[in-house]
């Protein structure tokens, strides 16, 4: 006598998908993986995920990149995209350095209307350009990354938002700054438009 025998389903267990660039990947490679849902994103830097990966998508679709996810936290939201700017900015102030110097541009200035003070000094002076550029990064940097204001990327207090809108202009200066005075240096800078070239910070 025999009996049937009755195969159960194998519920096989799906591994995460590692959002890693590996050593040796091309450069041609990076970031060539699936786009993730916001709402599936895991992570306390899930909002600055997000960002990278519209811009990765299309840098040029600036509304896109600004909407943020439904009940997101605008303070954050406004946090995330400073820093994402600061960060392809210093690729832009690298490359300034070829033809920005203290002989080239003794002020910081963009039109001829306005000179500059860097405020990174006890009391704000006149600095050549490339050194406002400088000491305005690093400074952003460190109030960005600063535990006492924003020691958290998930929530921020009302009172340390306040605090972007000065980052926000000094930052800008920079951009016009090249615009104005080495536009060439942004034009060269990469066959695609980058997030910082045509964001609306810019």
């Amino acid at each position: 006598m025999t009996s049937a025998v009755t195969s159960l389903p194998v519920e096989v267990e799906k591994k995460p998908f590692k959002r890693t660039n590996r050593p040796g990947t091309k450069a041609v490679d990076f970031y060539k993986w699936p786009e993730e849902a916001f709402e599936d994103m895991d992570s306390t830097l899930a909002v600055q995920q997000y960002i990278q990966q519209l811009i990765r998508k299309d840098p040029s679709a600036i509304d896109d990149i600004l909407t943020p996810p439904d009940s997101q936290d605008e303070g954050v939201w406004k946090y995330e995209h400073l820093r994402q700017f600061c960060m392809e900015l210093n690729a832009i102030a690298v490359r300034l350095q070829a033809e920005c110097n203290a002989e080239t541009c003794s002020q910081m200035t963009a039109t001829e209307q306005w000179i500059f003070l860097c405020a990174a000094h006890k009391t704000p002076k006149e600095c050549p350009a490339i050194d406002y550029t400088r000491h305005t990064l690093d400074g952003a940097a460190c109030l960005l990354n600063s535990y006492k204001y924003f020691p958290s990327r998930v929530s921020i207090k009302e009172s340390s938002v306040g605090k972007l809108g000065s980052v926000c202009r000094r930052v800008y200066r920079i951009f016009s700054h090249a615009y104005f005075h080495h536009r060439s240096v942004l034009m060269k800078s990469s066959p695609k438009p980058t997030y910082a070239s045509v964001s609306p910070f810019s």
